[in-house]
């Protein structure tokens, strides 16, 4: 079995061991810091030999990563591997059961072996066609030297991820995204929104009488991020509570809490990496020639994809809004606006397409989630124990909200975007929501380490 042969590989590699006693808040926010220190210097550091560091973009964005640096592809590999397994094993491809403990235990150990593999697997793809452009002085030494720089960046990152799921705050996975996105706006409020050519300074520097209200124009993309910022907490604190109750327990009636995002940020970034493919692919159809009579069709394939293509504010704001509302499409001549609706719509409806496919297959469907609660000796108070009446009320309550929780956070994402959001809409989606739930979880962590015994009775 190939899951058997990738743990066996992995239990022969460094390992980080887990701690003997659980470690305190004072020392896993050492260890969470430390982490992202490393992280930020490997993010920083060009390796030797090449000779780019791209812009920031959505896919680096999602993976951590910056072309041209240690981290050229970032976390993509740990993510990937996760992704494949947990699809094989959601298919039934893969024959492991996630509530044992040895099985689990041997998911973890073939992801990571299948994580360095992919990590290799890709850094020699960046290397080999030009997307990490290598200086060609000594041969093909230098080409091997960034093979091996870029596969180092991110396993690195896959043991820090470790390093801090066992002895920090959160998962790596998650923070590292966090910080590449946090950097980016960042970034994009001194470089652009204060010091850039359409900024505050340049606004003010010009004077006269559409200076400040110029300054004040130059601000809206920075006010627009905080405005998505507060809508995705609010969106992240609303959820529906299902009363349960335990078998053996008899008068605890908890509530099982379902979110209003209940797949998360999952399917917006599935959503987005396919829009960027279609962004890929439809750069040469803009430029190619495909004729059938007297119409090239390459040249209306690019209009269609077009169509669908993020839109993301550049330049100033004043130029980015009269663009979206004077400006026509390269093809068919139509209005910007009507592209900024369409692609708004397509973002949603794929997040919703997307959403419903990742609930079946992770098992957060409601028929999987009954199995899990009726294992555990739960069921709805007034019916008997039945993992079909389970699934029953969860269907009322689950499926809905993936598809609401899939159009939101499509919708959201899409209108951020046109707006100019520092760090893209998907990004500050998913930056929200993680540091929402690192929130959540010192939270909990102080309440336990304020009240050690509610941690033993819980424990």
């Amino acid at each position: 079995m190939i899951v058997d042969f990738l743990a066996s590989i992995s239990r022969s590699l460094p390992e980080v061991k887990a701690p003997t006693s659980p470690p305190q808040i004072k020392e896993k926010v050492i260890w969470t810091i430390a982490a992202l220190v490393l992280f930020f210097v490997m993010y920083n550091v060009m390796i030797f030999g090449s000779e780019n560091i791209e812009s920031f973009d959505f896919l680096q964005m999602v993976t951590a990563s910056r072309i041209g640096s240690l981290l050229t592809i970032g976390i993509g590999p740990i993510v990937l591997a996760s992704i494949f397994l947990q699809l094989f094993v959601g298919a039934g491809i893969i024959n492991l059961n996630m509530q044992d403990p040895n099985d689990k235990k041997k998911f973890h150990e073939a992801q990571k072996t299948l994580a360095i593999l992919i990590a290799l697997a890709e850094a020699t793809i960046f290397v080999t066609t030009g997307v990490v452009k290598v200086s060609d002085h000594w041969g093909m030494t230098l080409p091997l030297l960034a093979i091996i720089q870029i596969t180092f960046g991110s396993v690195a990152l896959l043991y820090l991820d470790e390093v801090i799921s066992k002895y920090g705050i959160g998962s790596g996975i998650s923070i590292f995204i966090a910080a590449g996105v946090s950097f980016s706006v960042i970034g994009g409020l001194i470089g652009t929104i204060i010091f850039g050519d359409y900024g505050v300074v340049a606004a003010l520097t010009e004077g006269g009488a559409e200076g400040i209200p110029k300054a004040i124009l130059a601000t809206l993309p920075f006010i627009f991020t905080i405005l998505v910022f507060i809508c995705v907490v609010y969106a992240e604190s609303m959820k529906v509570e299902i009363p349960i109750a335990y078998e053996r327990v008899r008068g605890l009636v908890p509530k099982l809490p379902l979110k209003l995002l209940y797949v998360s940020n999952i399917p917006v970034i599935f959503a987005s990496a396919l829009l960027m493919s279609v962004v890929r692919l439809s750069e040469p159809l803009s430029q190619a020639k495909f004729i059938l009579g007297d119409v090239n069709i390459a040249h209306y394939l690019y209009g269609v994809l077009y169509m669908i293509r993020p839109i993301y504010g550049s330049g100033g704001a004043v130029e980015h809004f009269n663009y979206l509302l004077n400006g026509i499409t390269p093809v068919f001549g139509l209005p910007e606006w009507l592209h900024a609706i369409t692609y708004i719509l397509f973002l949603s409806l794929a997040s919703i397409l997307f959403g419903i496919f990742w609930a079946e297959t992770s098992n957060m469907d409601s028929k999987s989630v009954a199995k899990q609660l009726d294992n555990s000796g739960m069921q709805v108070p007034g019916y008997r124990r039945d993992p079909r009446m389970l699934e029953k009320v969860l269907e009322k309550h689950i499926f809905p909200l993936t598809v609401l929780g899939s159009f939101l956070v499509g919708l959201l994402a899409g209108i951020a975007d046109l707006t100019g959001a520092l760090g893209t809409g998907t990004g500050i989606l998913l930056t929200v929501g993680i540091l929402y739930r690192m929130y959540e979880q010192i939270k909990q962590m102080k309440v336990l380490d304020l009240y050690p015994s509610i941690g033993k009775l819980i424990s």
